[in-house]
C-alpha cells in the first residue's frame, strides 16, 4: 500500500478523497483520480438538474474546475470530500436555473430506466406509460424533495453526505426521503388504480 505522510507525521492512504486531495494542492495534475471517480456520480446528479445532457456535461466541467481552483479552501475535518463537491455542484446547478429559469427534463433518466424491448411493442408501450406516469409525479413533487432523490439516486450519496450538503440533520433527510418515497409510491398505485 503506498502511503504519504501528512504534516502530522501520520501516514495517509492515497486512495481516500482526503489524500488524493492533499496530493493535488502540492501537484494539481493528481487531481484527475479525483475526477475520474466523482466525475460520474456529478454528472448523473447534474443530469436532473439540467435540461439536457450537454448542459449537464458542461456543468460537470464547471464544478471540477471550481473543485479544482477552490482545493486550497477545502478543510478534511470539516466534511468529507465527495459533501464538499456535491455542495460545489449543488450551488452551480443552482446558480445555472437561476441564470436560465427552465425546468429539470426528466429525459435525463438512466438508460436503464428508459429503455424498452424494440422487439416487443406492447411491452415497450407498458412500459412508456410508466414512465410518464413516473415523470408526471415526479414532476408534482416541489424542488427540495426533488433535490433530495436526486442526491440520494442520481448523485449516490449516503444520508450522512446529503443531510451536509443541504444543511440538515441526518435524521431529517432520512424522514424526508422516507415520506417523499412512500407518497410517490401511493401517488403512482392510486394512479394506477
Amino acid at each position: 500500500m503506498t502511503h504519504a505522510v501528512v504534516a502530522a507525521g501520520t501516514p495517509t492512504d492515497l486512495g481516500s478523497d482526503e489524500a488524493l486531495a492533499a496530493a493535488a494542492r502540492e501537484t494539481p495534475s493528481d487531481f484527475g483520480a479525483l475526477y475520474e471517480r466523482h466525475m460520474p456520480r456529478v454528472y448523473r446528479y447534474l443530469l436532473t438538474r439540467t435540461a439536457s445532457r450537454e448542459d449537464a456535461a458542461d456543468l460537470t466541467q464547471l464544478v471540477f474546475m471550481r473543485a479544482l481552483d477552490s482545493l486550497a479552501s477545502y478543510r478534511p475535518g470539516r466534511a468529507p470530500f465527495v459533501t464538499w463537491l456535491f455542495r460545489i455542484a449543488r450551488n452551480a446547478a443552482t446558480d445555472a436555473h437561476r441564470r436560465r429559469k427552465s425546468m429539470v427534463s426528466w429525459d435525463g433518466l438512466p438508460e436503464a430506466l428508459t429503455a424498452v424491448d424494440g422487439h416487443d411493442p406492447e411491452a415497450a408501450t407498458l412500459k412508456r406509460e410508466r414512465l410518464s406516469r413516473l415523470r408526471e409525479q415526479l414532476e408534482r413533487i416541489d424542488t427540495p424533495k426533488r433535490e433530495l432523490l436526486a442526491l440520494r439516486f442520481a448523485g449516490d450519496l449516503s444520508l450522512r453526505d446529503i443531510a451536509s450538503v443541504v444543511g440538515k440533520s441526518e435524521w431529517a433527510v432520512k424522514k424526508q426521503l422516507a415520506r417523499t418515497i412512500a407518497t410517490l409510491k401511493e401517488n403512482y398505485r392510486d394512479e394506477l388504480s
